[in-house]
């Protein structure tokens, strides 16, 4: 019942992502990243029909030490950080509510740092935050503090070198990660006249391991907690969540890859929201691996109820990613 009549099933094709990559070293220290996006998976509203800047960061490495600057993922969650193509599914989880500009981004810097190739790693920045708001009547912060975002990894079995995720290695490596976030931003949340502050954090947990027959088993799973001083707040949500996934790579090759069942399960629990109540989303699907994350065709269905009134919405699909 998801057409316009609400009687009968909508069905539709959509152009999600389309995302440019480019990236120089300009010195032996330093790197130079630009990408950008075009989401087109609503024409109608797009009528400008506008690229937007996804990233533009300038990357220094000193003593151990990356430094960077610009706009870029801020310290948060490993979905974030996976971005909404290394993940172990097709859709981006429905408990992701940590504050962006777009697509989870923010303007700042940041430090991080890792050890042993990646066995620990933590990340600290300094962000906008809620300052990027356009309407100055609807924007809390106008004190114009900053966005504070760390992330600490340790990983028990392999490593996981560098600042972005991935949600599956497909048996490239045994991982047993966990790791723990926290975002916080002073008169974040809330109006001009009812500010409150923000503070988000969560704990993420993967485990991939490879079996002895080569397939490969995935848990993952994370905690998520949101808090806007009980300010009433359009573009945040106050409440606690959590997300729980298994999936199994099969070994066997099928035509060009290998088949990947998998299940999820999301739960949001809204303090204060326009929507009120719960928000639930059981999942389950399969993937079909073709050259890992840049080659993949997922099929899933799911079933979402959105408050604690409303009627669940079922969902098949049918997701297609291809990356160069």
């Amino acid at each position: 019942d998801g057409a316009p009549n609400a009687t009968s099933n909508s069905t539709g094709v959509s152009f999600d992502n389309m995302r440019l990559y480019t990236a120089a070293k300009v010195h032996e220290n330093i790197t130079v990243e630009f990408n950008t996006e075009r989401s087109i998976g609503n024409d109608a509203l797009d009528t400008d029909h506008r690229i937007r800047v996804l990233d533009a960061v300038a990357k220094f490495s000193f003593k151990g030490f990356d430094l960077w600057a610009g706009r870029f993922l801020p310290p948060s969650d490993r979905s974030n950080l996976d971005g909404p193509f290394y993940l172990n599914n097709y859709d981006f989880p429905i408990v992701q509510a940590y504050p962006a500009i777009f697509a989870g981004r923010d303007n700042g810097v940041a430090i991080m740092k890792e050890y042993a190739g990646g066995k620990f790693k933590w990340s600290y920045g300094l962000f906008e935050g809620r300052t990027n708001s356009t309407n100055a009547n609807t924007n809390p912060d106008q004190g114009d503090n900053l966005l504070h975002a760390a992330r600490v990894t340790y990983n028990f079995w392999d490593p996981e070198p560098g600042y972005y995720t991935t949600s599956s290695y497909y048996g490239a490596k045994d991982v047993l990660a966990v790791a723990f976030v926290y975002q916080r931003e002073a008169d974040g949340a809330g109006t001009s006249t009812t500010a409150g502050d923000f503070t988000g954090w969560n704990v993420d947990v993967l485990m991939e391991k490879k079996l002895q027959n080569g397939g490969v088993v995935n848990l993952e799973g994370a905690y998520y907690d949101y808090d806007l001083d009980d300010k009433t707040d359009l573009s945040l949500t106050q409440g606690e969540g959590y997300l729980l996934l298994g999936s199994y790579l099969i070994p066997k090759q099928i035509g060009w890859g290998k088949v990947q069942p998998y299940v999820r399960y999301q739960h949001f629990a809204r303090a204060i929201s326009t929507t009120s109540g719960n928000r639930t989303r059981t999942e389950g699907g399969v993937n079909y691996i073709i050259d890992g994350q840049n080659a993949k065709i997922s099929v899933l269905y799911f079933s979402d109820r959105n408050g604690s009134n409303a009627d669940s919405k079922n969902t098949f699909r049918i997701g297609l990613q291809f990356q160069l």
